[in-house]
């Protein structure tokens, strides 16, 4: 690694750390030449399948929307952020799991609608009352009715 002080080429790593719950490894450097000390840090590089929209777009991955999502349908509910946090990881897993490198929206939202039906029916049925776009009453009633039965 060169040094970013003046560029020389040899550095010696005099102290490495497991960081942030070992999410990545923070590595103190000192040059060769100019003696200055630097930290580099070391994180794994994980692709998400890019999200294929239902017009045909192809956008990357995002989780703030993810989150985005979770905190509308979750809004003023007894659910915690460390509940929110674990749905989004196992949605985030699922993905990186996936064999193809490209998935299509709706896939993402029925693993949204699976997290929030676990976490609380009333954020399930919020999301799916626009992630469904029901056309009369009786489909919205029919999901209520779902929800309802498996109590």
């Amino acid at each position: 690694m060169k040094c970013p002080f003046c560029g020389h080429a040899e550095t010696q790593v005099v102290e490495t750390r497991v960081a942030e719950e070992g999410t990545f490894i923070r590595r103190r450097r000192q040059c060769g030449a100019c003696e200055k000390r630097f930290t580099t840090y070391e994180r794994p590089e994980v692709t998400f399948p890019v999200v294929v929209k239902k017009d045909g777009r192809r956008i990357d991955y995002d989780p703030a929307k993810l989150r985005a999502s979770f905190a509308l349908a979750l809004r003023k509910r007894p659910v915690s952020t460390e509940q929110v946090d674990g749905a989004v990881e196992r949605i985030e897993e699922k993905l990186l799991a996936l064999p193809s490198r490209e998935v299509a929206s709706h896939r993402v939202g029925e693993m949204v609608m699976r997290e929030l039906k676990k976490l609380d029916k009333v954020a399930y049925i919020r999301f799916a009352s626009v992630y469904r776009s029901f056309e009369d009453i009786d489909e919205f009633r029919a999901l209520v009715d779902e929800v309802q039965v498996r109590k």
